[in-house]
């Protein structure tokens, strides 16, 4: 794949993939709350486990 944004591709489901990518990690985030169980989450080329145990923080030292 080339370096334009995967929204931009010709193909309508490659373009929206990244929505349903998007919606997979919600989902994720809320089960591994709900079970207390941990999450894998890559950083560039660090990889880290982190355990949700508020949604919101997650959400906000992930995109921070």
């Amino acid at each position: 794949m080339n370096k334009n944004a995967i929204e931009q591709a010709k193909d309508r489901d490659m373009a929206s993939s990244i929505d349903a990518i998007r919606r997979a990690a919600k989902r994720a985030r809320q089960v591994a709350s709900q079970t207390g169980t941990a999450l894998i989450v890559r950083h560039g080329e660090q990889i880290d486990r982190v355990m949700v145990v508020d949604q919101e923080a997650f959400s906000k030292q992930t995109h921070a």
